[in-house]
Protein backbone atom coordinates (compact mmCIF):
# COMPACT_ATOMS: atom_id res chain seq x y z
CA UNK A 1 0.00 0.00 0.00
CA UNK A 2 1.35 3.54 -1.10
CA UNK A 3 1.55 6.16 2.36
CA UNK A 4 4.58 7.60 1.57
CA UNK A 5 5.40 9.39 -1.81
CA UNK A 6 8.54 11.57 -2.75
CA UNK A 7 8.50 13.84 -6.00
CA UNK A 8 12.07 14.64 -7.57
CA UNK A 9 12.35 17.92 -8.69
CA UNK A 10 10.44 21.07 -7.43
CA UNK A 11 10.05 22.82 -10.75
CA UNK A 12 5.99 23.26 -12.13
CA UNK A 13 5.82 20.00 -12.64
CA UNK A 14 7.29 18.50 -9.47
CA UNK A 15 5.38 21.50 -7.32
CA UNK A 16 2.07 20.16 -9.26
CA UNK A 17 2.84 16.76 -8.60
CA UNK A 18 3.18 17.00 -5.03
CA UNK A 19 0.39 19.44 -4.77
CA UNK A 20 -2.06 16.69 -6.00
CA UNK A 21 -0.33 14.07 -3.25
CA UNK A 22 -0.45 15.91 -0.80
CA UNK A 23 -4.47 17.32 -1.35
CA UNK A 24 -4.97 13.74 -1.35
CA UNK A 25 -3.99 12.64 2.11
CA UNK A 26 -0.22 11.24 1.06
CA UNK A 27 2.72 12.41 2.81
CA UNK A 28 4.58 13.70 0.34
CA UNK A 29 8.17 14.73 0.26
CA UNK A 30 9.81 17.12 -2.39
CA UNK A 31 13.53 16.60 -2.90
CA UNK A 32 15.68 19.09 -5.39
CA UNK A 33 19.31 19.90 -5.03
CA UNK A 34 18.08 23.91 -4.65
CA UNK A 35 16.95 25.30 -1.75
CA UNK A 36 15.74 28.71 -3.49
CA UNK A 37 13.22 26.20 -5.99
CA UNK A 38 11.98 23.71 -3.28
CA UNK A 39 11.13 27.32 -1.12
CA UNK A 40 9.42 28.54 -4.55
CA UNK A 41 7.37 25.16 -4.78
CA UNK A 42 5.94 25.43 -1.10
CA UNK A 43 4.79 29.14 -2.07
CA UNK A 44 3.35 27.80 -5.60
CA UNK A 45 1.24 25.37 -3.75
CA UNK A 46 0.04 27.60 -0.84
CA UNK A 47 -1.01 30.04 -3.80
CA UNK A 48 -3.11 27.58 -5.64
CA UNK A 49 -4.70 26.42 -2.74
CA UNK A 50 -5.73 29.84 -1.87
CA UNK A 51 -7.29 30.16 -5.86
CA UNK A 52 -9.08 26.85 -4.80
CA UNK A 53 -10.37 28.63 -1.65
CA UNK A 54 -11.16 31.75 -3.70
CA UNK A 55 -13.42 29.66 -6.14
CA UNK A 56 -15.06 27.77 -3.11
CA UNK A 57 -13.43 24.42 -4.28
CA UNK A 58 -12.05 23.53 -1.26
CA UNK A 59 -11.35 25.05 2.20
CA UNK A 60 -8.64 26.45 4.92
CA UNK A 61 -9.13 23.39 6.41
CA UNK A 62 -8.10 21.16 3.60
CA UNK A 63 -5.22 24.23 2.65
CA UNK A 64 -3.79 23.52 6.44
CA UNK A 65 -3.86 19.78 5.69
CA UNK A 66 -2.51 19.66 2.31
CA UNK A 67 0.48 22.04 3.23
CA UNK A 68 1.32 19.91 6.13
CA UNK A 69 1.21 16.54 4.71
CA UNK A 70 4.58 18.06 2.61
CA UNK A 71 8.00 18.31 3.21
CA UNK A 72 11.18 19.40 1.44
CA UNK A 73 14.39 17.74 1.60
CA UNK A 74 17.53 18.75 -0.73
CA UNK A 75 19.51 14.98 0.06
CA UNK A 76 18.15 12.76 -2.57
CA UNK A 77 19.11 9.62 -0.27
CA UNK A 78 17.46 11.29 2.75
CA UNK A 79 14.39 12.45 0.69
CA UNK A 80 13.30 8.74 -1.17
CA UNK A 81 14.81 6.24 1.78
CA UNK A 82 11.06 5.76 3.45
CA UNK A 83 8.96 6.09 0.60
CA UNK A 84 6.68 3.80 -1.28
CA UNK A 85 6.74 5.96 -4.54
CA UNK A 86 8.60 7.68 -6.25
CA UNK A 87 7.57 10.40 -8.81
CA UNK A 88 10.71 11.65 -10.69
CA UNK A 89 9.66 15.34 -12.53
CA UNK A 90 13.05 16.38 -13.30
CA UNK A 91 14.37 18.39 -16.37
CA UNK A 92 13.50 16.13 -20.19
CA UNK A 93 17.05 14.73 -20.31
CA UNK A 94 18.05 11.57 -20.44
CA UNK A 95 21.28 11.17 -19.13
CA UNK A 96 20.14 13.27 -15.58
CA UNK A 97 17.16 10.40 -15.48
CA UNK A 98 19.27 7.31 -15.59
CA UNK A 99 21.39 8.80 -13.30
CA UNK A 100 18.41 9.93 -10.87
CA UNK A 101 17.50 6.13 -11.39
CA UNK A 102 20.17 4.67 -10.86
CA UNK A 103 20.79 6.46 -7.51
CA UNK A 104 17.08 5.76 -6.29
CA UNK A 105 17.66 1.77 -6.82
CA UNK A 106 20.63 2.18 -4.58
CA UNK A 107 18.58 4.52 -1.92
CA UNK A 108 15.21 3.21 -2.21
CA UNK A 109 13.20 0.12 -0.52
CA UNK A 110 13.34 -2.98 -2.92
CA UNK A 111 9.46 -2.74 -3.00
CA UNK A 112 9.45 0.95 -3.96
CA UNK A 113 7.81 1.84 -7.18
CA UNK A 114 10.07 4.15 -9.19
CA UNK A 115 7.85 6.57 -11.48
CA UNK A 116 8.78 9.04 -13.78
CA UNK A 117 7.14 12.04 -15.46
CA UNK A 118 8.83 12.06 -18.51
CA UNK A 119 7.02 13.43 -21.66
CA UNK A 120 9.14 11.12 -24.12
CA UNK A 121 11.65 9.03 -22.96
CA UNK A 122 11.50 5.46 -22.77
CA UNK A 123 10.82 4.16 -19.75
CA UNK A 124 12.40 0.72 -21.10
CA UNK A 125 15.59 2.44 -21.03
CA UNK A 126 15.05 4.08 -17.50
CA UNK A 127 14.56 1.02 -15.82
CA UNK A 128 17.49 -0.41 -17.52
CA UNK A 129 19.44 1.72 -15.01
CA UNK A 130 17.99 -0.05 -12.26
CA UNK A 131 17.61 -3.52 -10.75
CA UNK A 132 14.05 -3.33 -10.79
CA UNK A 133 12.46 -2.62 -14.35
CA UNK A 134 9.53 -4.35 -13.05
CA UNK A 135 8.77 -1.84 -10.43
CA UNK A 136 9.52 1.04 -13.07
CA UNK A 137 6.69 2.85 -14.28
CA UNK A 138 5.76 6.35 -16.36
CA UNK A 139 3.34 8.69 -14.62
CA UNK A 140 2.87 11.66 -17.55
CA UNK A 141 0.91 14.36 -15.44
CA UNK A 142 -0.78 17.07 -18.20
CA UNK A 143 0.16 20.92 -16.63
CA UNK A 144 -1.32 22.38 -14.99
CA UNK A 145 -1.58 18.75 -12.66
CA UNK A 146 -4.30 20.08 -10.41
CA UNK A 147 -6.44 21.18 -13.05
CA UNK A 148 -5.22 18.55 -16.04
CA UNK A 149 -7.35 15.12 -15.16
CA UNK A 150 -5.27 13.40 -17.71
CA UNK A 151 -2.63 11.30 -16.68
CA UNK A 152 -0.58 8.64 -19.32
CA UNK A 153 0.41 5.62 -17.52
CA UNK A 154 3.42 3.84 -20.36
CA UNK A 155 4.46 0.28 -19.33
CA UNK A 156 7.74 -0.44 -19.67
CA UNK A 157 9.30 -3.55 -21.81
CA UNK A 158 9.65 -5.42 -18.52
CA UNK A 159 6.46 -3.67 -16.31
CA UNK A 160 4.67 -6.15 -14.38
CA UNK A 161 1.16 -6.00 -14.19
CA UNK A 162 1.26 -5.54 -10.57
CA UNK A 163 2.70 -2.31 -11.07
CA UNK A 164 0.73 -1.19 -13.40
CA UNK A 165 -2.59 -2.19 -11.23
CA UNK A 166 -1.27 -0.44 -8.66
CA UNK A 167 -0.53 2.65 -10.33
CA UNK A 168 -3.71 2.74 -12.13
CA UNK A 169 -5.56 2.41 -8.56
CA UNK A 170 -3.32 5.22 -7.38
CA UNK A 171 -4.19 7.72 -10.14
CA UNK A 172 -7.86 7.05 -9.47
CA UNK A 173 -7.09 8.01 -6.00
CA UNK A 174 -5.75 11.30 -7.26
CA UNK A 175 -9.03 11.74 -8.98
CA UNK A 176 -7.24 11.84 -12.24
CA UNK A 177 -8.14 9.52 -15.81
CA UNK A 178 -5.13 7.01 -16.30
CA UNK A 179 -4.70 5.77 -19.60
CA UNK A 180 -2.34 3.04 -20.14
CA UNK A 181 -0.12 2.98 -23.27
CA UNK A 182 2.96 1.32 -23.99
CA UNK A 183 6.39 3.00 -24.54
CA UNK A 184 7.21 4.33 -27.90
CA UNK A 185 8.53 7.36 -28.37
CA UNK A 186 6.62 10.08 -27.40
CA UNK A 187 3.87 7.43 -26.14
CA UNK A 188 0.86 9.03 -27.46
CA UNK A 189 0.35 12.59 -26.28
CA UNK A 190 3.55 14.18 -27.74
CA UNK A 191 3.65 11.83 -30.59
CA UNK A 192 0.20 13.38 -31.87
CA UNK A 193 0.83 16.96 -30.20
CA UNK A 194 4.18 17.82 -31.18
CA UNK A 195 4.03 17.17 -34.84
CA UNK A 196 0.82 19.12 -34.58
CA UNK A 197 2.68 21.83 -32.87
CA UNK A 198 6.16 21.49 -35.10
CA UNK A 199 3.68 21.81 -38.06
CA UNK A 200 2.31 24.74 -36.56
CA UNK A 201 5.96 26.61 -36.80
CA UNK A 202 6.55 25.26 -40.43
CA UNK A 203 3.63 27.40 -41.45
CA UNK A 204 4.63 30.03 -39.52
CA UNK A 205 8.57 30.07 -41.11
CA UNK A 206 6.98 29.71 -44.67
CA UNK A 207 5.07 32.35 -44.64
CA UNK A 208 1.55 30.91 -44.39
CA UNK A 209 -0.26 33.04 -42.24
CA UNK A 210 1.10 34.64 -38.90
CA UNK A 211 1.24 33.83 -35.28
CA UNK A 212 -2.44 35.66 -34.30
CA UNK A 213 -3.76 33.74 -37.67
CA UNK A 214 -2.54 30.37 -36.85
CA UNK A 215 -3.66 30.02 -33.46
CA UNK A 216 -7.14 31.49 -34.08
CA UNK A 217 -7.76 28.98 -37.09
CA UNK A 218 -7.25 26.27 -34.64
CA UNK A 219 -9.09 28.11 -31.80
CA UNK A 220 -12.10 29.11 -33.75
CA UNK A 221 -12.17 26.24 -36.91
CA UNK A 222 -10.90 22.92 -34.12
CA UNK A 223 -12.42 24.28 -31.19
CA UNK A 224 -8.76 23.60 -29.50
CA UNK A 225 -9.10 25.94 -26.09
CA UNK A 226 -5.36 26.97 -27.07
CA UNK A 227 -3.51 27.67 -30.13
CA UNK A 228 -0.85 25.51 -30.59
CA UNK A 229 1.81 28.49 -30.92
CA UNK A 230 0.49 29.69 -27.75
CA UNK A 231 0.36 26.22 -25.95
CA UNK A 232 4.60 26.05 -27.12
CA UNK A 233 4.98 28.91 -25.21
CA UNK A 234 3.54 27.80 -22.25
CA UNK A 235 4.79 23.98 -22.88
CA UNK A 236 8.54 25.35 -23.34
CA UNK A 237 10.04 25.93 -26.51
CA UNK A 238 13.00 23.90 -25.15
CA UNK A 239 11.15 21.26 -23.94
CA UNK A 240 9.22 20.50 -27.71
CA UNK A 241 12.55 20.83 -29.22
CA UNK A 242 13.52 18.13 -27.28
CA UNK A 243 10.77 15.81 -27.32
CA UNK A 244 10.84 16.25 -31.45
CA UNK A 245 14.36 15.14 -31.39
CA UNK A 246 13.05 11.76 -28.90
CA UNK A 247 10.69 11.37 -31.67
CA UNK A 248 12.35 11.74 -34.77
CA UNK A 249 15.77 10.00 -33.17
CA UNK A 250 14.13 7.28 -31.83
CA UNK A 251 11.46 6.75 -34.78
CA UNK A 252 13.83 7.84 -37.51
CA UNK A 253 11.26 9.44 -39.32
CA UNK A 254 12.16 12.41 -41.18
CA UNK A 255 8.09 13.83 -40.64
CA UNK A 256 9.37 14.79 -36.89
CA UNK A 257 12.38 16.20 -37.60
CA UNK A 258 12.11 19.99 -36.01
CA UNK A 259 11.15 23.20 -38.44
CA UNK A 260 14.54 25.21 -38.07
CA UNK A 261 12.96 27.97 -37.14
CA UNK A 262 12.29 26.17 -33.58
CA UNK A 263 15.51 25.44 -33.71
CA UNK A 264 16.78 28.78 -33.70
CA UNK A 265 14.22 30.46 -31.09
CA UNK A 266 15.46 28.00 -28.36
CA UNK A 267 19.14 28.76 -29.73
CA UNK A 268 18.22 32.14 -29.22
CA UNK A 269 17.20 31.29 -25.37
CA UNK A 270 13.32 32.36 -26.84
CA UNK A 271 11.79 29.99 -24.85
CA UNK A 272 8.25 30.86 -24.45
CA UNK A 273 6.36 32.29 -21.37
CA UNK A 274 9.38 30.39 -19.06
CA UNK A 275 11.65 32.95 -20.72
CA UNK A 276 9.58 35.99 -21.35
CA UNK A 277 9.50 35.82 -25.28
CA UNK A 278 8.29 33.27 -27.35
CA UNK A 279 6.01 33.64 -30.37
CA UNK A 280 4.31 35.61 -28.19
CA UNK A 281 5.64 38.65 -25.28
CA UNK A 282 4.72 37.88 -21.41
CA UNK A 283 4.60 40.30 -19.12
CA UNK A 284 4.99 40.09 -15.31
CA UNK A 285 1.48 40.61 -13.68
CA UNK A 286 -0.01 41.14 -17.18
CA UNK A 287 -2.87 38.06 -18.72
CA UNK A 288 -3.02 40.00 -22.32
CA UNK A 289 -1.49 37.95 -25.25
CA UNK A 290 0.53 40.11 -27.25
CA UNK A 291 2.17 38.54 -30.12
CA UNK A 292 5.78 38.85 -30.36
CA UNK A 293 7.13 42.04 -32.20
CA UNK A 294 9.46 39.91 -34.66
CA UNK A 295 6.00 38.12 -36.12
CA UNK A 296 3.56 41.04 -35.62
CA UNK A 297 2.31 42.14 -39.72
CA UNK A 298 4.51 38.84 -40.90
Amino acid sequence: MIKQVSIIGAGTMGNGIAHVFAMNGFKTTVVDVSEKALEKAQQTIAKNMDRLIAKGTTTEEKKTATLANLSFETSLENGVKNSDLVVEAATENTELKLKIFTQLDTFCKPETILASNTSSISITKIAAATKRAEKVIGMHFMNPVPVMKLVEIIRGYATDNTTTETIMALSKQLSKVPVEVNDYPGFVANRILMPMINESIYTLFEGVAGVEEIDTVMKLGMAHPMGPLQLADFIGLDVCLAILRVLHEGLGNPKYAPCPLLVNMVTAGYLGAKSGEGFYTYTAGSKDLVVSKRWRNN
